[in-house]
């Protein structure tokens, strides 16, 4: 039989393009371990930090490397490496704007070939928080109070003021102020006064033109991993730990700062809970393949909120996406070959 042909699609346009690096060359590995060796051939495509795409001795040095090449000139932009028109299955690991929001997946629908991961709006609405946080609303999950605002209303003299005050009147102190579109904890601020709160709404407004603020709480981190398409699983579930204020990028990406401990040393009954709000979400959203679903847990009440979904989590051998499957029994090679082919289970409908 024909080894499988599949397209390994990392770097991209985002804040996370390091992560994306590191996290293809982790599958890349999967896919060559001796029970994925004789199905797949990987055929490499790097998206540099300027948009351009490159194949063949280039993308492999990036994946061997894992050091991010130069960005070139925009002009190159929409010439594919010619090794794309062999792709039997894409798999798509840029994670954050212009790789997990729906556009990437918009182009790849559009050549008609399968993919790994979430479609356009599975991955369009589990990227837009608001948008994000509608859809969790309509089929009932938990959730934390929020305000969503604009940037219109931020860089406005006559409404910002008015802004803050509805937000105040809504939220409590300290509260969380994110752009609605950005992944990894990047531009997200915990604020205690007005004035921390004007500064980090401008901050927010900066990375993106819609900005979510969120009632603090006092919870522990707790992540459940979803995997499949019509019919998903929910993993066991994983908690973080730190020390650090909250789960900001430096804590999420300096080695030591933060600990996963699975499984989460929760009650059953608040397993299973979240365990069946992850399939919940998964489908509000209409995610596919894979997903992460994160919670906090009061454990002081017993209280339960949903915080978000990520449909294309950090996928390195020792993030908490596949740790959480290898402690549900399936090696990271195996979920490597389950996400392929759940890929052509969807194309095939």
């Amino acid at each position: 039989m024909a080894k499988k042909k599949i397209g390994l699609l990392f770097g991209g346009r985002s804040g996370e393009h390091e992560v994306s690096i590191t996290s293809a060359r982790a599958i890349a590995l999967a896919l060559s371990q001796s029970e994925n060796i004789n199905k797949y051939e990987i055929l490499p495509v790097y998206i540099d930090k300027n948009g351009v795409w490159h194949g063949g001795d280039r993308a492999n040095k990036i994946l061997t490397t894992g050091k991010p090449l130069e960005a070139e000139s925009q002009h190159h932009l929409w010439r594919f490496p010619p090794q794309t028109k062999a792709i039997d299955v894409w798999f798509p690991i840029l994670h954050g704007p212009n790789g997990e929001d729906g556009t990437v997946q918009g182009l790849l629908k559009l050549m008609q070939v399968p993919f790994v991961g979430s479609g356009v709006l599975g991955s369009a609405l589990s990227m837009d928080k608001i948008a994000m946080k509608v859809a969790f609303a309509a089929v009932g999950l938990p959730q934390v109070k929020y305000v969503a605002v604009n940037r219109a209303d931020i860089r406005s003299s006559s409404l910002f003021s008015k802004l803050c005050d509805r937000i105040e009147a809504t939220l409590e102190y300290p509260c969380f102020v994110k752009p609605a579109n950005l992944g990894s904890s990047v531009g997200i601020a915990k604020v205690r006064s007005r004035n921390e709160l004007e500064a980090a709404l401008d901050n927010a407004a900066s990375f993106d033109r819609r900005v979510v603020v969120e009632a603090g709480v006092v919870a522990r981190e707790i992540e459940c991993a979803v995997l499949g398409n019509d019919n998903p699983q929910a993993s066991v579930l994983g908690e973080i730990t730190f020390d650090s204020d909250f789960y900001d990028y430096e804590t999420k990406y300096t080695e030591g700062l933060a600990q996963l401990n699975i499984p989460a040393n929760i009650p059953d009954v608040v397993s299973d809970r979240l365990r069946e709000m992850s399939l919940q979400a998964f489908a509000a959203v209409d995610a596919a393949g894979l997903a992460r679903v994160d919670f906090f847990y009061v454990e002081a009440t017993g209280k339960v909120f949903i915080n978000e979904i990520n449909t294309l989590p950090g996928f390195t051998a020792t993030s908490m996406y596949p740790r959480l499957w290898e402690a549900t029994g399936i090696t990271f090679p195996q979920l490597v070959d389950r996400l392929i082919e759940l890929a052509l289970e969807r194309s095939a409908v």
